[in-house]
């Protein structure tokens, strides 16, 4: 059973140096990188602050579940649980 994994690819954005200082403040608590990738990934879905929020929250559940290890020890049909429960939330997502 191999598992994939799903790689992040890079992408560089400049800032002017105001707002890359208040960046790094508010990115004490968590990631630059993921705190950007959220808002980009609310940009992408249009504005629609309800839709973002569900997706965000189901992005969010989808990463908890990859990091229960025993669900990385366990496989049902070729699958480990972590892949396949993050396949079905997914699949929730609202396009």
């Amino acid at each position: 059973m191999e598992k994939v994994e799903r790689k992040m690819i890079p992408y560089s954005v400049y800032l002017p140096k105001e707002h890359h200082t208040r960046l790094t403040k508010l990115a004490k608590e968590r990631k630059a990188s993921a705190l950007i990738r959220d808002a980009i990934c609310v940009l992408l879905d249009g504005g629609d602050q309800y839709k973002a929020g569900y997706n965000q929250g189901l992005r969010d559940a989808a990463k908890s579940v990859t990091k229960v290890n025993i669900f990385k020890e366990i496989a049902y049909k070729g699958k480990y649980i972590d892949t396949l429960v993050t396949e079905i939330i997914e699949q929730l997502e609202i396009s």
